[in-house]
């Protein structure tokens, strides 16, 4: 009888490590499939319409102190209404704690919560073609030879409108 019970007994080692082993392969390609997703890969569809021109490290005297106040100009040919834009800042692919919930500087100054970001300079209600907005950010936010991304969104459609990349 107890022959007769172990030939019914279905357990096999062998298989249970096998199967083990797959599980473990394919949730580790799952792994890595989602991860190489995750680091600051752009969508190469979007274009450059507001392109930063310049990042100052100095202060007004020349004097090195990391002043990070980056020149941001309109370079497509549509103006745009400065209240219904928002931007996010990356330094280095990582996206800063800079809030700019807006690219009008009346409304940015007056009635929003802006962090890490001293002041915004625009143009007024709306950003026309070749006309620059100058944003000061907390002084030591960029250093020479970072890498500096500057999106812009629509606050209506949280749809994004701009990216540039600038070596600082």
């Amino acid at each position: 009888m107890s022959l007769s019970r172990r030939s019914h007994d279905a357990a096999s080692p062998v298989i249970g490590i096998v199967l083990m082993l797959v599980i473990t392969f394919i949730l580790a390609a799952l792994v890595l499939l989602m991860m190489v997703q995750l680091p600051y890969i752009y969508d190469q569809s979007v274009p450059e319409i507001f392109k930063i021109t310049k990042i100052r490290h100095v202060n007004e005297n020349g004097v090195l102190n990391y002043d990070s106040y980056m020149v941001v100009m309109n370079t497509g040919t549509t103006g745009y209404k400065t209240k219904n834009l928002y931007a996010k800042t990356y330094r280095n692919g990582v996206e800063l704690n800079c809030r700019i919930p807006t690219l009008n500087g009346e409304a940015f100054i007056d009635g929003s919560r802006h962090y890490d970001v001293q002041y915004l300079r625009s143009s007024g209600s709306t950003w026309y073609p070749a006309l620059s907005i100058g944003i000061d950010y907390q002084d030591k936010t960029f250093h020479p030879g970072d890498t500096v991304t500057f999106e812009v969104y629509d606050n209506s459609t949280k749809q994004i409108i701009s990216r540039h990349t600038y070596a600082a």
